[in-house]
């Protein structure tokens, strides 16, 4: 794949009951803060930002995470947005939009 640009957004819904589902989201969010990758976290997903290698290894590692501190279940939606001849960044999507 090239070396442009992606962005990607990743929602964790945990499916538990060992503990606040949102704890297990802090925790994925913290892999990603970890990970180094431009991030900003949204109030249903957040929004990663880097080369096609990077964000998927990004989605990898939150969901290997969860799998090995065994979190019971859960669902990873992720929406992954590529460009062909350039980058793709959400500033770009979203910046008409900020006040």
């Amino acid at each position: 794949m090239h070396q442009f640009i992606v962005n990607a957004s990743i929602q964790i819904l945990p499916v538990v009951q060992d503990r606040h589902p949102y704890e297990w989201v802090d925790e994925a969010i913290e892999r990603i803060r970890q990970s180094g990758i431009k991030y900003e976290v949204g109030p249903f997903a957040t929004v990663i930002e880097g080369s096609y290698n990077e964000v998927m290894a990004v989605l990898h590692e939150v969901n290997e995470y969860l799998y090995t501190r065994g979190c019971p279940e859960w669902i990873a939606s992720t929406q992954l947005q590529i460009r062909c001849n350039g980058d793709i960044t959400a500033d770009e999507k979203v910046e008409k939009h900020r006040q």
